[in-house]
């Protein structure tokens, strides 16, 4: 009975039929000069970021240090010698209605700050659809004033509004209603709304569904990142408003928290520790609400970049 061997295929032979295995890809090296430009970049970014954590962490270290050594530089972070002092002398000094409640000054600010930026929302939410989404005559017009409103300062508008207003001095809703409207808030909206393919409205319109249920059911859900960029930054500016607050109320119960702050300050002989505490206490909101909507935030100013 006759055997048959066979024999190994050639190495050449997988190459004949047709099957060809490719070779590994080759890691490129960095250059010396390529890995001192890295580290150069990120020495800046750190050196900067220390530039703007500084201050900030030298609040915190001071409303936690004993009074004598609030300005004595870096003894403020000896933590052995941290209490809670600063804080209670804020709130004791914050307790009688000749000065105003500590309670109540929080409560304006966030009644102003939360009004401001749930109205606006609404408001420059629905102007910007208006503008980016729907057909009339003038909207390019109306959009060039927008933008011209964009680089008018408002101090440059404090003095006749405060001439306009004036009968509606010591109220909240002086602080509420002329910042509703805001030019920028309108114009991120606008330039989120506008990316949107405009295929998605008339397939909408094919349904029956007309420009009111385009923008609640359609476009808003959408575009959650521009509303939160928009909401972050409104809160920003009107978390830490000062000079509008300085020209309309004068009533200490009707004080938001920065005219406070400066009224505070101002005070003889200066207690620099629980002034430290009170920029604490002012700046403890802005940090929770980043946090909070920082995913969103990012989101947005990265679609932003990338569409422009």
């Amino acid at each position: 009975m006759a055997t048959t061997t066979q024999n190994p295929i050639p190495s050449g032979s997988a190459a004949a039929a047709g099957t060809t295995t490719a070779a590994p890809p080759r890691l490129r090296r960095s250059s010396p000069r390529h890995r001192a430009g890295i580290a150069a970049h990120y020495l800046a970014l750190v050196v900067t970021g220390l530039v703007f954590l500084a201050p900030v962490a030298y609040m915190v270290a001071a409303s936690f240090a004993p009074a004598s050594d609030t300005l004595a530089g870096f003894k403020v972070f000896d933590v052995t010698q941290w209490g809670l002092h600063n804080y209670s002398g804020v709130s004791a000094s914050l307790s009688s209605d000749s000065t105003g409640h500590l309670w109540r000054f929080f409560l304006v600010s966030f009644t102003v700050t939360v009004a401001v930026v749930g109205l606006g929302l609404v408001v420059n939410s629905m102007a910007a659809f208006a503008l980016s989404r729907l057909e009339w005559r003038g909207r390019g017009l109306v959009l060039l004033g927008i933008l011209m409103l964009l680089i008018v300062p408002f101090e440059a508008v404090a003095v006749p509004m405060f001439y306009l207003y004036n009968d509606a001095r010591n109220t909240l809703w002086i602080q509420i209603v002329p910042f509703i409207g805001n030019a920028l808030s309108i114009f991120l909206f606008y330039s989120f709304f506008s990316g949107i393919p405009p295929s998605i409205d008339e397939a909408a319109r094919l349904d029956g569904a007309g420009p009111w249920r385009i923008f609640t059911q359609i476009i808003a859900p959408m575009s959650k990142p521009a509303y939160a960029s928009v909401a972050i930054l409104t809160f920003l500016t009107q978390w830490g408003a000062f000079l509008w607050p300085v020209l309309m109320v004068s009533e200490p119960n009707l004080r938001p928290l920065p005219l406070q702050i400066s009224v505070f300050a101002g005070q003889l002989p200066p207690a620099w520790g629980q002034v430290m505490a009170f920029g604490v206490l002012l700046v403890l909101p802005v940090i929770v609400v980043f946090l909070l909507f920082q995913r969103w935030f990012i989101e947005g100013v990265a679609s932003s970049a990338v569409k422009g």
